[in-house]
């Protein structure tokens, strides 16, 4: 199984193909600071609101290994990768769409109005939201894949695609977390407001049209600077009929054997990797669940729905995430620059203690702020906010790291043991979903069970990532990934 050989691409042509990172990353940033708090104004309580974000990680221990090895097998004349990345874009525009509306159809079906729980409206939102997480996860395992294919073998250019594909995640985070702090929207979208969606409702719905916007233009873009080949099978015909039937059969229980029987071949650099983006994303993901949250709760004192401070810390996250976003953008730059100088394993573990540091910062903020004894309703100090800020705006450093270094190196190792660009991507992907899974169901009563604020998570997101940031330093290679080595 083969595809026609290609010239060098240039990197012109793989920036264009990275593009489509910011169409997807600035949807996932409005789903970041925007739908845990709504959630909560739907009526659900923060203790079961991680609950709603366990679609996610289920969907992804699905839905990327499986479309990773099915466009690896694609044989449609528009190519292997594109047929699915064109799919999970019209199920994105579909998700939102059901999502901004949620209330609407929930008023429609018969809720009560706001300061109530609204159980249409809630079905509603969780249905967008699934089908959102599978869009999106439909979507990445195929990009990533698709900058895998157009570099090949040349490693470098790896490095450089994936610090591209980040760079266009964090230009996307930007525009979505500016978007998302901005309260104005529904006066330039007036027709937002309706009896069932209030201002904070017609913002996210305002938000999400500029969302299916940017998705139709970077889709656009991406996919037709790419330009697939579609799969070369001539010289499949010749192999036997077992051959045959590996390379194109579809069936998910084989797909779901045939991934489990890879493990086995899988080196100790790999596994290695795996381990540690599987800590990595222990500590990432209560931070990205809880972040605008921990903003409106622990810093401005707010509760969803009662009076002000709430939605102005949420507003705050949002412009803090900005900031992160920013620095991630920087780090992405400079990301083949060091890991060329210092190697890619040891960037990574430095990056998860700074990471590990920042999260215990923000164990520590709450506990000075409420031994301040402020008035209610009172807005926080501004060093308190500026901290605050600071440290959302370091964490783009780390962020910025993983979502690139462990897709390069992934990439790498995993090509001496035969196993396709978009399977790989799937393989490196379960070790991201299954800590979600573990955090979307326990973070929430854990939390409620010290009190109902968010510091529990964030302890166990700074251990987790400090020791993600031990293996990476001491058991990770440090080479810049040159000359990777073969199975164990």
């Amino acid at each position: 199984m083969t595809v026609p050989e290609r010239s060098r691409v240039r990197l012109k042509r793989i920036l264009r193909v990275a593009s489509l990172g910011c169409g997807v990353q600035f949807g996932w940033s409005l789903q970041l600071s925007l739908l845990t708090p709504y959630v909560q104004e739907l009526g659900i309580p923060h203790a079961w609101a991680s609950l709603v974000w366990l679609c996610g990680p289920i969907s992804g221990l699905l839905v990327q290994p499986l479309t990773g090895h099915m466009s690896d097998r694609c044989t449609s004349r528009f190519g292997r990768r594109t047929p699915f990345i064109v799919a999970g874009a019209v199920l994105i525009i579909v998700a939102v769409l059901i999502i901004g509306h949620s209330a609407d159809i929930g008023g429609m079906l018969g809720d009560a109005g706001d300061g109530s729980f609204r159980p249409r409206a809630v079905v509603a939102f969780v249905l967008g939201f699934w089908i959102l997480d599978v869009s999106n996860n439909m979507m990445m395992s195929p990009c990533r894949a698709l900058l895998a294919d157009l570099t090949g073998k040349d490693h470098r250019r790896t490095r450089v695609a994936n610090a591209y594909f980040s760079l266009f995640m964090a230009i996307g985070n930007i525009l979505g977390f500016a978007i998302g702090s901005y309260s104005g929207w529904w006066t330039i979208f007036p027709f937002t407001i309706t009896s069932s969606c209030s201002i904070n409702c017609a913002n996210l719905k305002a938000a999400f049209i500029l969302d299916i916007i940017i998705l139709i233009i970077t889709t656009y873009i991406s996919v037709t600077a790419a330009q697939e080949l579609p799969l070369n099978t001539g010289n499949i015909l010749t192999h036997s009929s077992e051959e045959r039937q590996q390379y194109f059969n579809h069936d998910p229980e084989a797909f779901f054997c045939e991934s489990l029987g890879n493990f086995r071949h899988l080196s100790f650099p790999v596994w290695t990797i795996l381990i540690v983006t599987a800590l990595t994303w222990m500590g990432w993901f209560p931070f990205l669940l809880f972040d605008t949250d921990w903003m409106g709760r622990e810093i401005y004192g707010g509760k969803p729905g009662e009076g002000l401070n709430y939605h102005t810390g949420v507003r705050m996250g949002s412009f803090a995430l900005m900031l992160n976003s920013f620095v991630l953008g920087l780090t992405s730059l400079a990301m083949e620059k060091l890991c060329r100088k210092w190697g890619a394993g040891f960037i990574w573990g430095i990056s998860n203690i700074l990471m590990s540091f920042c999260f215990g910062t923000m164990v520590i903020i709450p506990f000075v702020v409420r031994n301040m004894e402020l008035p209610q309703y009172s807005l926080p100090p501004d060093g308190i906010v500026i901290v605050a800020l600071l440290v959302f705006a370091v964490l783009g450093v780390p962020l910025a790291i993983a979502y690139s270094v462990p897709y390069a190196m992934i990439s790498t190792y995993t090509e001496s043991l035969g196993l396709g660009q978009g399977l790989s991507m799937g393989v490196l992907n379960l070790a991201v979903v299954m800590p979600q899974v573990v955090v979307s169901l326990g973070s929430g009563p854990w939390d409620q069970l010290f009190g109902g604020g968010n510091s529990p998570a964030f302890s166990v997101a700074a251990f987790a990532a400090f020791s993600a940031g031990l293996v990476a330093i001491f058991a990770l290679p440090y080479s810049n990934l040159e000359k990777p080595r073969g199975r164990r």
